[in-house]
């Protein structure tokens, strides 16, 4: 079981917490959380994209001339797709991409994503993480103490309306609540902010 420090918010230790292995200390599997992430993007595209066939363009009602005697080819309408402003051929229609993994895979790419933010030292547990007021300010105070990096991700147990709209004006911050746990947003940080409650919010729902 391996044991981390716990700072508060101005990069003071305040003591240390333990980590369940079962969680935090996951062998990393690079196919899984590939397919993880695949499936969490594939799920937000809208899929509007459309083309029309020949029965949507509008005209084309009238045959464009006779059929026989004029020396050019055979046309029933003039919205054939061989024709400039016709329909399209196999064009895109509105589909869904969305598609599911199994429970215990999707559990599991969440828990080699926390596993590989402890292993690189990109993990940072905080004592707690709440506001009176948004104050982006505090944030970026915060991210001065640690000397973060560009892309930074914090995580709560439950909502905290303060935190979340203090770190959505600044380029790469963005907080979450362990409802909102996701492989995306995990991998896309470089550095990961969790209070403990979340740490033990997170140990409650995956052991």
């Amino acid at each position: 079981m391996a044991t981390v420090a716990v700072f508060d918010i101005a990069n003071n230790k305040v003591g240390d917490i333990d980590l369940n292995d079962n969680i935090f200390g996951v062998e990393m599997n690079a196919g899984l959380l590939h397919q993880a992430v695949l499936m969490q993007q594939a799920s937000e595209r809208l899929g509007t994209h459309a083309t029309k066939v020949r029965s949507q363009v509008r005209g084309g009602g009238r045959k464009p001339w006779k059929q026989k005697g004029t020396g050019r080819a055979r046309a029933g309408s003039t919205r054939s797709p061989l024709w400039v402003g016709g329909g399209t051929v196999f064009g895109p229609h509105p589909r869904k991409y969305a598609f599911t993994m199994p429970r215990k895979q999707r559990r599991l790419a969440i828990k080699c994503a926390l596993s590989d933010k402890v292993k690189n030292d990109a993990f940072v547990v905080l004592d707690s993480l709440d506001f009176d007021a948004p104050k982006t300010k505090q944030v970026l105070d915060l991210l001065k103490a640690f000397e973060a990096p560009k892309k930074n991700l914090f995580i709560t147990a439950d909502e905290a309306e303060n935190v979340e709209k203090s770190a959505r004006n600044i380029p790469g911050a963005k907080a979450i609540n362990t409802t909102g746990l996701n492989v995306f947003d995990i991998l896309n940080a470089n550095k990961l902010f969790i209070t403990k409650d979340a740490i033990a919010r997170i140990e409650e729902v995956f052991a």
